[in-house]
């Protein structure tokens, strides 16, 4: 073989090794202790959840873990007074759709919501034009504060 094919093969392997270790992965970020790259396979080994979203008489089960897990791992500020009540997050897909959400609406304790942090739908892994990772809210009224395609969520402390 000649060294400038051996040198083409070379870097076409090392191309295909890093696109396989690039991973889709949801970041956590900001006012947390310990920021966090999760992917579907970090997901998979947290306590999992399913939700129920019926879309024009049609039903999917979503399964991923609740945000309010996802954020007690990252360590943002969390409990029913204080600096968890003056914070919130920014969740943002990929083409820059935001939405924002106080953590106090997260938090169990304080009200009866769900947000999921999706990876499955029906029991495949999400994927294609509605992207790897999604947050649901399937208690809003309308889903617009459902975020396909999700690729970060960043904490932010309001306050001096």
């Amino acid at each position: 073989m000649s060294p400038r094919r051996r040198l083409f093969l070379g870097v076409f392997a090392a191309i295909l090794l890093s696109a396989q270790d690039k991973q889709p992965a949801v970041q956590i970020t900001g006012a947390v202790k310990q920021p966090l790259n999760l992917t579907a396979g970090d997901l998979a080994k947290m306590a999992r959840a399913t939700v129920r979203i019926n879309t024009e008489g049609t039903q999917t089960v979503f399964e991923g873990v609740w945000l309010h897990e996802v954020l007690k791992k990252a360590g943002a500020p969390e409990g029913m007074h204080g600096k968890a009540l003056a914070a919130y997050l920014v969740a943002e897909a990929q083409d820059g759709y935001q939405v924002v959400f106080s953590l106090g609406e997260i938090n169990p304790d304080l009200i009866d919501n769900e947000i999921l942090l999706a990876d499955t739908a029906n029991g495949k892994p999400l994927g294609g034009a509605q992207g790897r990772f999604q947050l649901l809210a399937p208690k809003d009224k309308h889903r617009s504060r459902s975020v396909r395609m999700l690729t970060r969520i960043d904490v932010v402390q309001v306050g001096k």
